[in-house]
């Protein structure tokens, strides 16, 4: 009785312990086969549980839901592309309708050698655009773009910036890089081999580079003409290249030669017989000795100081053995439009390069070839910028003495600046002065008749070369602005006496002289005192 007694008080508790254990069980049951979150890996099916098909349905159609949302957002971005392609097609359609005269440049974006070549007919097309092979019309002397010149040391530019330097080795980075890139893209050019000579061809280099001239057009590109030493003497290359807002592209490589090129010198002149002998020492030695493709005419207005000015011609004729000059004289009032419209006008020979010149004026052997290279008729007229010396007794007053001529001659912010209102000296074919009209022989006394003539060629389609040249010199000389000139005329003299005496600088320290004076004496007292 005790046994049954006992397993009947220890059956409800194998009963309870049955219960639980279960309950456990059916727990680690559900917790197997329970799906897991969605962001927890899924595990895979077992081989023989009921959800093995659901399971891998589930699988394949979420990778084919994520492969399908890549496929429409692939078919986004090509719809994008292709819109973008299209708007730069019509954009290019839109300027080739509005420059019909352009290259006719279509993209074909399947054959990729094709739009190379319509990419590059499009920068030519620029080229044809750009001021290179003809001149444009425009409509005032300040539509114009001037160029720079340079030569391997130094570039000479009108647009000084801060420094305020006519001249400067080139400092910033950019501008030294550009241009001797484009020297030594030259140099490359030129020997590279033309496949016709068989003769041993000549090796350039950078040495034989003489001068350079370049501007930019902001909306086609950079324009650049090199010149190098030639196979001979009086001979030259000349290599024309053009920045398109890209890769330098040769547009020109040419022979020059400028052995039979003859310049006509004319000088208009009334009396100023000292500043004629000053003149014939310079056009004797650059114009006679060195360059020895010169002609001189002079047209004389009056007869006063007539005899001495005709004496230097004569012994400067002799002494040189030249006999290549024509003495005009013109018994009226002075013009000088009329003294050079004649002077144009009387030459008889063959077309010859005209240089309007004035007697207080220098120039150098190398300016004649500038001349020449810059001139070119019906395409090309050359207008430099000339450097104006200031007032000798200004800017040497410190000094023991005024230097010579020749050491007074240097380009220097100190020394004078680029006369870029001045239109007076130009070169250019007589044929093409004749074309044009000539001067307007209206004007009389000083001032007005070669602003005229400029904007006529302006007006025109010939290309007008416009630079800093560094061998044309305006002499000082004391300018008498007389009482017989027009208001405007009298104007433009004191303005441009102004401008002859010196820098901002040098005329202050004029103004302020008194000032300085007295304090330089204050100071010394009270140097004295202590």
């Amino acid at each position: 009785t005790m046994v049954r007694r006992g397993f009947i008080l220890f059956l409800p508790q194998l009963v309870g312990l049955l219960v639980v254990t279960c309950c456990s069980m059916s727990i680690v049951y559900m917790l197997a086969c329970t799906p897991k979150g969605d962001n927890e890996q899924l595990a895979l099916p077992r081989v023989h549980s009921p959800t093995v098909k659901e399971g891998y349905e589930a699988i394949l159609q979420d990778q084919e839901e994520q492969h399908h949302n890549y496929i429409i957002s692939l078919k986004k971005q090509i719809a994008q592309l292709k819109a973008e392609l299209q708007g730069r097609t019509d954009q290019l359609k839109s300027m080739q309708n509005q420059y019909p005269h352009s290259l006719d440049i279509q993209l074909d974006h399947s054959k990729p050698e094709k739009a190379q070549a319509n990419l590059l007919a499009f920068l030519r097309s620029q080229v044809d655009k750009a001021e290179v092979h003809t001149g444009v019309k425009l409509s005032t002397e300040y539509a114009a773009v001037p160029f720079e010149s340079f030569t391997l040391q130094k570039v000479y530019q009108l647009e000084t910036g801060l420094t305020r330097h006519p001249e400067e080795k080139p400092v910033r980075k950019d501008k030294r890089d550009e241009l001797i890139e484009v020297i030594e893209l030259a140099v490359g050019s030129l020997n590279k081999p033309d496949g016709v000579s068989k003769a041993k061809p000549r090796v350039y280099t950078a040495s034989d580079f003489v001068e350079g001239i370049y501007r930019t057009e902001k909306n086609k590109g950079t324009l650049y003409e090199l010149t190098f030493k030639g196979d001979a003497k009086h001979q030259f290359k000349k290599i024309v290249l053009f920045r398109p807002f890209g890769p330098v592209m040769k547009v020109r490589n040419e022979n020059v030669n400028m052995a039979d090129t003859l310049i006509n010198v004319i000088v208009p002149l009334a009396k100023r017989a000292s500043k004629f002998w000053q003149f014939m020492q310079n056009f004797r030695e650059m114009g006679i000795q060195q360059d020895g493709r010169i002609h001189l005419t002079v047209v004389y207005f009056g007869k006063e100081q007539m005899n001495e000015v005709k004496s230097i011609l004569e012994n400067t004729s002799k002494s040189a053995n030249f006999k290549n000059f024509t003495f005009i004289q013109l018994n009226e009032e002075f013009s000088r439009g009329k003294g050079l419209d004649v002077g144009a006008r009387f030459w008889k020979g063959n077309n010859v390069v005209l240089f309007f010149c004035d007697v207080d004026i220098h120039f150098t052997a190398e300016f004649l070839n500038s001349c020449r290279l810059n001139t070119q008729p019906g395409k090309k007229v050359f207008y430099p910028v000339l450097f104006s010396q200031y007032n000798p007794s200004i800017i040497y007053g410190h000094h023991d003495s005024i230097p010579s001529l020749e050491k007074q001659l240097t380009i220097k912010k100190e020394t004078g600046f680029w006369r870029d209102f001045g239109f007076g000296m130009t070169c250019q074919y007589r044929s093409d002065f004749i074309n044009i009209g000539g001067f307007d022989l209206d004007i009389k006394g000083w001032g007005g008749e070669d602003v005229h003539l400029y904007r006529k060629y302006l007006h025109s389609n010939l290309m007008v070369i416009r630079t800093p040249v560094r061998g044309l010199f305006h002499l000082w000389h004391e300018k008498q602005c007389l009482d017989e000139l027009t208001p405007e005329q009298y104007k433009m003299c004191m303005q441009s006496k102004a401008m002859n005496e010196g820098s901002h600088g040098q005329l202050g320290m004029l103004v302020f002289k008194q000032e300085i004076e007295t304090h330089l004496h204050r100071y010394k007292l009270s140097n004295k005192k202590t």
